[in-house]
């Protein structure tokens, strides 16, 4: 499961579409409707909201109307409290997006040249839901050593 803290617009079309499935599935462990991914770490963040079916919710309202501005018709209706501007953002750190961002750019390497391209030339832009602050990779992440 990887719950980006990028912005959906800087994600692949393989991408997008994982963040949205992923998405839900989190939306679903944090509903208590699933007995799997109850303690994947990449939930850390949302569990820890005073309202995570919220917070997870803009996650995926973000991830939507990306979709949407794609041409992309995902279900709306799937997303249990949409909020297209969360009120409580998620900190994250600069160090999380940096590692984020390299990861992306590994995939995107592979699977997509032309965006791969275009984007390592940018700077990462972090989702909506996110606001950054200074400090390392995150505890929860698991940091894959290729």
């Amino acid at each position: 499961m990887r719950l980006w803290s990028l912005h959906p617009s800087q994600l692949d079309v393989k991408g997008l579409l994982a963040a949205w499935r992923e998405g839900l599935l989190a939306q679903k462990v944090l509903r208590g409707k699933t007995r799997g991914y109850r303690h994947h770490p990449q939930l850390q963040r949302f569990q820890k909201r005073q309202d995570p079916v919220a917070a997870i919710g803009a996650f995926l309202s973000a991830i939507y109307l990306e979709a949407e501005a794609r041409g992309y018709h995902f279900d709306k209706k799937r997303i249990v409290k949409f909020s297209a501007a969360s009120r409580a953002r998620i900190p994250v750190t600069r160090g999380q997006v940096q590692y984020e961002w390299k990861h992306l750019l590994r995939k995107l390497a592979k699977r997509d040249h032309a965006r791969h391209k275009i984007l390592r030339t940018q700077k990462p832009k972090v989702h909506p839901l996110f606001m950054v602050e200074p400090g390392g990779i995150a505890d929860w992440e698991r940091p894959s050593t290729t």
